[in-house]
């Protein structure tokens, strides 16, 4: 069974993006380097972020010296599949094709993107195949 994980918040996103595109440990002060090139946020409310997903189990602290270092307990495509399933079954009623209709309602879908979707669907009946 699929473990389900809890949606975060966006300030508790931000701090998983920046975890999973740094080093595999980082300390407080270059998540907060990574923070701080969109939005810039006080070192204690990066700490009390951290503790936060620390609790939810999505963050690992070990000490090194005197100095914290925090790392991901989540990958990155985990918790971006788990979301994409939510989203899907709460909004779509597990329709892809329904999914799909809404992103592009009212736009123009330009040849290139329909040769990418229908490259991607003969992958995956290719793959059940």
């Amino acid at each position: 069974m699929k473990k389900k994980y809890q949606r975060l918040p966006d300030s508790e996103l931000d701090i998983m993006l920046a975890l999973w595109q740094g080093n595999s440990k980082m300390s407080r002060s270059e998540i907060e380097n990574i923070i701080n090139e969109k939005k810039v946020l006080a070192p204690t409310t990066i700490l009390s972020l951290l503790s936060r997903l620390e609790k939810k189990k999505f963050v690992e602290i070990t000490k090194q010296g005197k100095m914290n270092l925090y790392s991901p307990l989540i990958s990155k495509i985990e918790y971006q599949h788990n979301e994409s399933e939510s989203v899907l079954e709460k909004l779509y009623g597990n329709s892809l094709k329904n999914f799909v209709a809404s992103l592009y309602q009212g736009k123009t879908i330009n040849p290139e993107e329909i040769k990418e979707l229908n490259d991607y669907i003969q992958e995956l009946s290719d793959q059940e195949g």
